[in-house]
């Protein structure tokens, strides 16, 4: 049993980590997971979208009622985007990528699970949108669309899906026209390494470094319940994916950490808009952030 405190000027909170149980996040004896990784991955997806039809965190009703997904500042962001070419990569069910076709913008969605792409089209059509959306690898990305785009945008737990960032970051620069931008909003890795306590509250217990065989995931979608089968997954580092795009010759124009999260958690109050943040005397931890970049 291994235990960490944290100081704040209101309280102390001890943390405590068990080696008893079952483990919901395990990177322990992975090397078996290596070459099946995307079979597992793929065979999540199949089992989790009739799940997200019906969770309320997605609420399907109220997006195809008007409800947009996009939080605040990243319609400020990005500003008018009408006009403009939108790849949105990793699109899942496609409520951001119809998000961003209800404020003009000509889209289009890739995800590599096919029951993920026909609930997209399902969703579009219900809402009354002819949206292009397509079933391909997000590393092949570049070669299946053809095309360049002005906006590379993804996140929200969609790069600890990939093994290899470096590989990532290539595919978003021939993705972009010169000029273009990515908009990437994820979950902080250090939001990853926390788990809720069987007592309540949280407790930091996950490593921030993720071996190159990835960790088995049994987290479900609203990241306190355990799973039935285990997915395969990574945390990459901020200064992974940072150098990533770099290397892949990207100009990095901001990197802006967020105190809050779309996940709500124990001892987290609403902060509005969709997004929650630790309640008054509790630690304030970097739990999400935005990384802009553009091609030259």
């Amino acid at each position: 049993m291994f235990g960490l405190m944290i100081v704040t000027p209101c309280t102390f909170i001890y943390l405590v980590t068990s080696c008893a149980g079952a483990a919901i996040l395990d990177c322990l004896g992975m090397s078996e997971w290596v070459t099946d990784w995307r079979e597992r991955n793929m065979a999540t997806w199949y089992r989790n979208v009739s799940d997200h039809l019906r969770s309320p965190i997605y609420d399907v009703p109220g997006f195809i009622a008007g409800r947009t997904s996009l939080r605040r500042h990243v319609i400020r962001d990005l500003g008018d985007v009408g006009s403009k070419q939108l790849i949105h990569l990793q699109c899942h069910i496609g409520l951001d990528t119809l998000s961003w076709a209800r404020r003009g913008a000509h889209v289009t969605g890739l995800d590599f699970s096919q029951q993920s792409i026909v609930a997209a089209r399902w969703i579009a059509a219900d809402s009354g949108f002819e949206v292009e959306f397509v079933v391909a690898d997000v590393y092949e990305a570049a070669r299946v669309l053809g095309r360049t785009f002005d906006i590379v945008y993804t996140g929200i737990a969609a790069l600890c899906w990939l093994p290899d960032i470096a590989r990532w970051a290539n595919v978003v620069r021939d993705l972009l026209k010169p000029g273009g931008e990515l908009y990437l909003f994820e979950l902080h890795p250090i939001e990853r390494m926390l788990e809720q306590r069987a007592l309540g509250g949280l407790e930091l217990k996950h490593d921030y470094f993720t071996p190159p065989e990835g960790c088995r995931d049994r987290r479900a979608v609203d990241n306190l319940a355990a799973a039935p089968d285990a997915s395969v997954q990574w945390s990459h580092p901020l200064g992974e994916v940072v150098t990533a795009l770099a290397a892949a010759g990207l100009r990095i124009e901001e990197l802006r950490e967020l105190d809050r999260s779309v996940l709500k958690r124990p001892a987290m109050e609403d902060a509005g808009y969709g997004m929650f943040r630790a309640a008054p005397g509790m630690p304030r931890l970097p739990l999400m952030y935005v990384l802009r970049a553009r091609r030259s």
